[in-house]
């Protein structure tokens, strides 16, 4: 099986696989993911998708501070969150939406090679 390797520098989330192409995105997926918080949340995620509120109880941190990191995540295509009726209003739902992280420094020695 032969992956299809975007060319162009950026995040791409394809088939449960992060593409991070180029050294400007490998920087901020690699600084995105060098925080204990942040890998916390990651282990717990693998195991399903979860209520942020328990998610904050699980990592002993305020739901504020998860809602933050859990942005983050969210800006390097890693995490989705979606919204679910509750007992009392809304819960937000995080879920983990790639298996591995690709990261291709530099794509055109890729493309020659091919």
């Amino acid at each position: 099986m032969t992956e299809s390797v975007p060319m162009k520098e950026g995040i791409y989330e394809r088939d449960r696989t992060l593409y991070v192409i180029g050294p400007r995105a490998m920087a901020k997926v690699s600084s995105t993911l060098a925080s204990d918080t942040r890998a916390k949340v990651l282990s717990i995620l693998q195991n399903g998708p979860i209520d942020l509120e328990d998610l904050a109880t699980l990592v002993n941190q305020s739901k504020a501070n998860v809602s933050s990191q859990i942005r983050k995540l969210e800006e390097v295509n890693i995490v989705r969150s979606k919204y679910s009726p509750g007992q009392r209003g809304i819960k937000k739902i995080v879920e983990l939406i790639i298996d591995k992280i690709v990261m291709v420094v530099s794509p055109e020695n890729l493309a020659e090679k091919e």
